[in-house]
């Protein structure tokens, strides 16, 4: 699978990059726009203006930006990414769940569901979903959500029936304050590449299955890279009627459906 379109506007490689969970990456040079939108350079004048009247979260002043092309549900997708930070990568779990939600997307009912993606990054499975015709939340931390933002109403104005939502959502905490069970509730929780080696996977464990109610389906694709992606493996079963749906071994990407057990 190569859904990942090379940019023509992808300026000159650097030589040296630091390493992300998935191995090294060469950055791009492409700065921010000093108005702070944070747009990718050359681009502003398209869509500038609808951007500022929306955009509520400001991006990260990376020192470095590029623009990634993919093709989705037959649209051209543009995501600013920043290897400065791991949430501004999309990553193979990430491309893996757009495929797996395009081609399923009658199966799902996609149209009009409410969904919440966790741990959203620059954003392209919740841009995939709105377009699908989802209403989609897009959750991360904080320092994440301006350049998000940016990226979902870049893709997703005049193309999607609902615009998404941006907010933030720290894994384990506030959850109840921020997401009460008696106000919100989703057909679907998204998630991608959300497990690797971080010390955090006890509370996104516990976020997961807070954010299912009866009824709730969980879709949560990964590169399995680490002995430690499989033992959360192990404990996520033990909490959800779990089906894997869908394989991609040349990205070592499995895609699961899970459902909160209840008894």
């Amino acid at each position: 699978m190569d859904v990942c379109l090379s940019s023509e506007q992808q300026p000159g490689r650097l030589q040296e990059a630091p390493c992300s969970p998935d191995g090294c990456l060469e950055p791009a040079e492409g700065a921010p726009q000093e108005d702070g939108t944070g747009g990718p350079p050359g681009d502003s004048n398209k869509i500038e203006p609808s951007l500022r009247s929306l955009q509520k979260f400001v991006p990260t002043d990376y020192a470095s930006y590029t623009q990634e092309h993919y093709m989705f549900a037959g649209t051209k997708i543009v995501i600013q990414e920043s290897i400065e930070s791991y949430g501004a990568v999309v990553w193979p779990g990430a491309t893996a769940l757009c495929q797996y939600l395009e081609e399923h997307t009658e199966e799902l009912n996609l149209q009009d569901a409410k969904i919440l993606e966790i741990g959203a990054g620059p954003g392209l499975v919740s841009i995939v979903a709105s377009i699908l015709g989802a209403q989609v939340t897009a959750t991360d931390l904080p320092d994440v959500l301006g350049n998000l933002q940016y990226n979902l109403l870049k893709n997703t104005l005049k193309r999607a029936a609902h615009l998404p939502e941006v907010r933030e959502l720290v894994w384990g905490e506030s959850l109840e304050q921020h997401f009460p069970k008696s106000t919100f509730y989703y057909d679907y929780v998204l998630a991608s590449d959300v497990v690797y080696h971080h010390y955090f996977l006890d509370k996104l464990l516990a976020t997961m299955a807070y954010l299912c109610q009866p009824g709730t389906v969980l879709l949560w694709a990964n590169k399995f890279r680490f002995s430690t992606d499989y033992e959360f493996l192990d404990k996520f079963k033990q909490l959800f009627d779990t089906t894997l749906v869908a394989e991609f071994p040349e990205s070592s990407v499995k895609v699961f459906k899970g459902i909160l057990k209840w008894d």
